[in-house]
């Protein structure tokens, strides 16, 4: 059985029931009375409609079946969600969820709906709930309660999926990382510091390029506990047992029925005990531009902090800039992961004037003057060691007088080089004076994680 299976449904009726009899204060009696509560789904649509609500709607109906803990109604259509949710019919519900809705709904009355939320409602989105409501300026309230609306998608694609919160119940089914293939909604409107993340890309589902871009993810509306999900496109997503997990999962947590993190997670970076003991300091925060400038302030702001990532964004029509460092240095050992998209081209400059290459090579698959981990045109790295494109890689580089010394990926690829000019796109040619750190940021998108550098004395 895979480790992902679902349990036998007495297990999983006993446990909800264990956890009820623990953790509320009234016991198994009120384990009993919270195992009825009522959830409303609602899949009427103004919008665009998917050809997945069926499934969605037989789905939800067999969760609350099988699990014992909740029982479902329908608004299906507008007459349905006229007299079912109004501000008398909607306090006979612990829930209400959002199952692909689009466009304006005629709610009879929205404005109650929100307050019955933020009193104490549960709210579950699916898909398309971001997709309703959308579109105005300012953005709407129910925008603002779901915490994000949707912008626009590429074609169906395989992505890689973070597990932000694997404590959650709507996350725990799922491995740190997974692959699923589903449409997948770019945001508006989103902003880490008001959410809870569950489930996130480091990059753009169909081009690579990266930077944060939010699967799923939970938060608190006044009293309201409020979960969203962006996969659910497809009925083959329905129809998994893993999403119908991840589903169940976030029905339990927004009615009360299962404890989880809905504070917005710190994205700060913080160094080990073991290199902060050897002298190494933090080179970016994770959560801001503090300690870095551009090397042109008249230039566009192509940096920004994402998620923890320090991310270059740039294309054709809107150039990138080289971010710098305050500070200076002569010698000292950094270290950095970095990743770019296919074809992504930049680079990190010691002293800002020794670049070591940063280049999307894996298809080459040998080393080159011009290539991933070379000091760019000095010296080519003697082993080929690059992943692929959309793959975070390390770097440890070491600069001490004119000598550079570069570990890519684990493996040695430069030792003591000498570095006796510029390597092309320097600062200066002043190699005698102390200099910053320099990140390339006119070439191609490409993101940092984990910078930190020890100071060495110098000879």
């Amino acid at each position: 059985m895979s480790p992902y299976a679902i349990r036998p449904l007495g297990c999983l009726i006993v446990a909800g029931v264990l956890f009820l009899a623990l953790g509320w204060p009234g016991g198994v009696s009120e384990a009993r009375a919270v195992a009825t509560r009522r959830v409303l789904v609602v899949t009427v649509t103004k919008g665009s409609r998917h050809d997945s609500i069926p499934t969605a709607e037989k789905v939800l109906g067999e969760l609350a079946t099988k699990s014992g803990l909740f029982t479902v109604d329908y608004a299906r259509t507008d007459e349905e969600m006229a007299t079912k949710m109004t501000a008398a019919a909607l306090k006979n519900y612990a829930a209400v969820v959002f199952a692909n809705t689009t466009g304006d709904l005629p709610m009879p009355d929205k404005g109650a709906f929100l307050k019955r939320i933020e009193s104490g409602m549960g709210f579950v989105g699916v898909h398309a709930a971001t997709d309703t409501f959308r579109g105005h300026k300012p953005l709407d309230p129910y925008v603002l309660m779901l915490g994000g609306e949707f912008k626009g998608h590429g074609a169906q694609v395989e992505v890689e999926v973070i597990n932000q919160d694997p404590r959650h119940p709507a996350c725990r089914n799922y491995p740190p990382t997974f692959h699923i293939f589903d449409e997948v909604y770019l945001m508006n409107g989103f902003q880490r510091s008001r959410v809870h993340g569950l489930l996130t890309l480091d990059k753009h589902p169909n081009t690579g390029v990266p930077g944060d871009y939010p699967i799923a993810w939970c938060k608190m509306y006044g009293n309201g506990r409020v979960f969203y999900t962006s996969l659910g496109h497809r009925e083959e997503i329905w129809e998994s047992p893993d999403f119908q997990k991840h589903i169940l999962g976030g029905i339990k947590w927004a009615v009360r029925l299962e404890r989880g993190d809905a504070g917005p997670q710190d994205t700060t970076y913080r160094l080990g005990l073991a290199e902060a003991g050897r002298g190494f300091k933090a080179l970016f925060n994770g959560t801001d531009l503090k300690g870095w400038k551009l090397r042109d302030p008249t230039g566009r702001q192509s940096w920004s902090a994402q998620n923890g990532m320090l991310v270059n964004e740039m294309n054709e029509k809107e150039p990138g800039n080289d971010l710098i460092t305050v500070d200076m240095f002569r010698d000292f050992t950094i270290r950095y992961e970095y990743m770019v998209p296919p074809n992504g081209n930049s680079g990190v400059y010691l002293r800002g004037r020794h670049e070591i290459q940063i280049l999307d090579d894996f298809e080459k698959g040998q080393p080159a003057i011009g290539g991933n981990g070379a000091l760019y045109n000095i010296a080519a790295p003697t082993k080929f060691a690059s992943r692929k494109a959309g793959q975070w890689q390390q770097v440890e580089a070491t600069i001490i007088g004119d000598r550079v010394t570069v570990v890519l990926n684990g493996v040695k690829v430069l030792e003591n080089v000498v570095a006796d000019r510029p390597t092309g796109g320097e600062l200066d040619a002043n190699l005698n004076d102390l200099g910053p750190v320099m990140l390339q940021g006119n070439h191609g998108p490409v993101a940092f994680r984990k910078l930190r550098l020890k100071p060495l004395r110098s000879l």
